[in-house]
């Protein structure tokens, strides 16, 4: 079974395609869970409710995950609550990246 650890790898490995950044950098993934059964669900965001690329981060997360060992499947929960804000969700790099002091 994978460890949260590779999970978060994995995910940081997914960019947000407009914002070239990762989304686990830049705060979009707001949890984790993995079950007995193999299932992983993620809990997270897009920097907008409107975002056009909203599918491609979607599987990009299923691909990023799916071939880890122990996970079955991989459900991608969006969640608009709490509102994505980079300057309490994103990292001090991005932040810097961004602009945002």
């Amino acid at each position: 079974m994978a460890t949260n650890e590779q999970i978060m790898e994995r995910l940081n490995t997914v960019e947000d395609p407009e914002l070239r950044m990762s989304i686990t950098e830049l705060g979009l993934i707001y949890g984790v869970e993995q079950q007995d059964n193999g299932n992983v669900e993620v809990t997270m965001t897009l920097t907008s409710p409107g975002c056009p690329l909203g599918p491609v981060i979607h599987s990009e997360v299923q691909r990023a995950l799916s071939d880890l060992d122990g996970v079955k499947s991989v459900d991608v929960k969006l969640v608009w609550t709490p509102k994505w804000d980079p300057r309490i969700h994103a990292s001090e790099d991005v932040k810097m990246m961004l602009g945002i002091w």
